[in-house]
């Protein structure tokens, strides 16, 4: 691909993956976070009754993320199917299977403010986030591959958005499987954060020439 029409893409491409990190951290950490105990649902259902808004604004941004990630998966494509169009269209499905499964996600716990005990809703909410996962690696992973076939990241992005993938694939799969080794690797997710903000800011500012 021509590099004006690389960069053009890598723009628009830059702003969605800003705009899914922002939505998907507000939601989860600021807005929905906060809200629940996951040892007592009594008082989880008493934060969610008292600020439901606040909550179902959460499951909104949850939306929103979803239709931007769908943007970023054709816009992905649009730039990489010249690398290894098989590859590239494996990683848009997989990062459109990702965006179905947070849409079902959100409807499922719409309503768990309305129930005397959300704990079993909230924790199936958290358990289908963590499945969608799962494709997201695998698209992570392609990503990766395709973005170092491009020669035009530095090398570190390619190797963080494997990295990325190999981290959220270990910890849902620890999740469903070995739960307390999940606990434990909490604090890698630190580098999904840093290698996917990295990868949006080289796409909206930097030098994307070969």
């Amino acid at each position: 691909m021509p590099d004006k029409a690389f960069a053009r893409h890598a723009r628009l491409a830059g702003l969605l993956y800003l705009g899914i990190i922002l939505f998907g951290l507000t939601g989860e950490v600021a807005l929905r976070g906060p809200l629940i105990d996951w040892s007592d649902g009594a008082a989880t259902a008493a934060a969610l009754g008292a600020d439901s808004f606040r909550f179902r604004l959460s499951v909104g941004f949850d939306l929103v993320m979803a239709t931007l990630d769908i943007a970023l998966a054709l816009t992905f494509l649009r730039m990489l199917q010249h690398v290894h169009r098989p590859a590239a269209l494996s990683a848009t499905a997989l990062r459109l299977v990702q965006a179905v499964i947070l849409v079902a996600n959100a409807a499922l716990v719409w309503s768990a403010p309305d129930a005397a005990n959300p704990l079993p809703l909230l924790a199936r909410h958290a358990a289908g986030y963590d499945l969608g996962l799962v494709f997201f690696a695998g698209n992570c992973l392609l990503m990766a591959w395709l973005l170092r076939a491009t020669g035009r990241p530095p090398r570190w992005l390619p190797i963080g958005i494997a990295a990325s993938g190999l981290i959220y694939l270990s910890g849902s799969l620890t999740r469903f499987f070995a739960p307390e080794i999940n606990t434990l690797m909490q604090p890698a997710y630190l580098i999904p954060v840093i290698s996917e903000t990295g990868l949006a800011l080289w796409l909206l500012f930097g030098r994307r020439a070969r």
